[in-house]
């Protein structure tokens, strides 16, 4: 099945925020690791986040300098996190992302 580039979007960006919540994922480098994406599309995807309603913030690490954190989801918006965590791996197979490893 071939996917248009609009729930090709919808779908990468319900799985960076699953990444992030889920713990797997909190930065951009992490989630070019794990999804194998390339670091322009994990930025712009968590640039994208918000249009989808998904509130999504850096959470700068005590004491640190230079942006050395971590990104989390305060609010999923209409989008049910619960959906979206049963079906992270049909989500990563239908991107041709590999699944994160447990």
């Amino acid at each position: 099945m071939t996917l248009s580039k609009t729930r090709t979007s919808f779908y990468r960006r319900l799985y960076v925020a699953h990444l992030i919540d889920a713990g797997l994922a909190a930065s951009v480098p992490a989630i070019v690791e794990v999804s194998g994406m390339p670091r322009r599309t994990a930025q712009d995807t968590l640039a994208a986040l918000g249009e989808l309603d998904i509130r999504c913030e850096f959470e700068q690490s005590a004491g640190e300098r230079h942006q050395i954190g971590r990104y989390v989801i305060r609010d999923w918006g209409p989008i049910s996190s619960t959906w979206v965590e049963h079906h992270a791996d049909e989500i990563a197979g239908a991107l041709g992302y590999p699944l994160p490893a447990p």
